[in-house]
């Protein structure tokens, strides 16, 4: 898949604004970095559109930045000049989608029926925009037409929020999702940025859904192990089950047979999307370790993080 594509995948969440000011660029797109999210869609549906694209780009270089609303070629090549990465259009616009793919530019046309979803793949395209998503029956219509076209991904947007935001991402055709509750033009409008970056960071929060999931401990050996097991079994009347490496006291606790990464062991914290989890943490420094990869049929399943917090190391699960 193109790279751009990938970046949004992992990004998750594309912010969809509409600017009438472009002096509320900057401080919007700040706003999106405090709350976890390095990408945006700013649609071309206000005279300030351009000029915001712009200020974005120029300032905020490491912003996945998109243009949206594009509906002629004119546009496109205007967003691109301007430092745009890539175009949505809210359908599929031959000449515009001809255009980009002979460019090499990332565009995702919206779609809304099978005849326009086989109109994209006869185009070649990897990625569409599913929309109206709600207003077109959303995720049980989504599933339904998706269903002949395995290899095609989608973005939903329309009438996604927080309710209904994790039932897509975990649809596995559902690229990513779009979406303007967390930037709405009226907060935009009255200078709210700090409601903004609340609201994005709630809904990168949702995405992930960070969770403890238990606490582990390492020990010298397997008789100490044991010993460790029993003690909290019989203390918190909770049930001991013996593995190759470790013993499980309930969910709660694993007792490690040997002495492995953390000084005291490790807490193992689960999240809905490991991948996107792992490009989060890096995007604030925080590195995984390579060898602790856990994979089962080409899935990450587990994996440390290259760091310590209280003397326990980080073990993120996929849950």
């Amino acid at each position: 898949m193109n790279k751009v594509l990938e970046q949004i995948g992992l990004h998750g969440i594309v912010p969809v604004v509409v600017i009438n000011d472009a002096a509320h660029a900057g401080p919007l797109a700040e706003a999106l970095l405090g709350g976890g999210l390095a990408c945006i869609e700013v649609t071309f549906r206000t005279a300030a559109a351009q000029a915001a694209i712009g200020t974005i780009a120029k300032q905020y270089p490491d912003m996945l930045l998109g243009a949206g609303t594009v509906l002629t070629v004119d546009q496109v090549k205007s967003a691109v000049d301007l430092g745009s990465r890539y175009i949505v259009s809210p359908g599929l616009n031959r000449k515009v989608v001809e255009y980009c793919l002979a460019n090499g530019i990332p565009v995702t046309p919206g779609v809304a029926t099978p005849t326009e979803i086989e109109s994209a793949l006869d185009l070649g395209l990897e990625a569409v925009k599913f929309f109206p998503a709600e207003a077109s029956g959303g995720l049980p219509y989504l599933k339904a037409i998706a269903a002949p076209y395995k290899k095609l991904k989608f973005i939903p947007t329309g009438g996604i929020d927080e309710a209904n935001l994790l039932g897509y991402l975990k649809f596995p055709s559902v690229l990513a999702c779009g979406g303007s509750w967390m930037v709405k033009a009226e907060l935009i409008a009255g200078g709210k940025f700090d409601e903004i970056q609340r609201l994005t960071a709630q809904a990168v929060n949702v995405m992930l859904g960070f969770e403890l999931r238990h606490v582990g401990m390492n020990t010298a050996d397997g008789g100490s192990a044991g010993a460790v097991a029993q003690q909290l079994g019989t203390l918190l009347r909770l049930p001991v089950k013996d593995g190759t490496g470790s013993l499980f006291v309930g969910s709660q606790f694993e007792v490690l047979k040997r002495m492995y990464l953390g000084t005291h062991g490790h807490l193992a914290i689960g999240t809905h999307f490991i991948d996107r989890a792992i490009a989060y943490l890096e995007a604030r420094g925080v590195k995984t370790r390579p060898d602790t990869r856990n994979e089962k049929d080409g899935r990450l399943l587990s994996v440390y993080l290259d760091m310590e917090v209280g003397g326990f190391a980080l073990h993120l699960l996929q849950l």
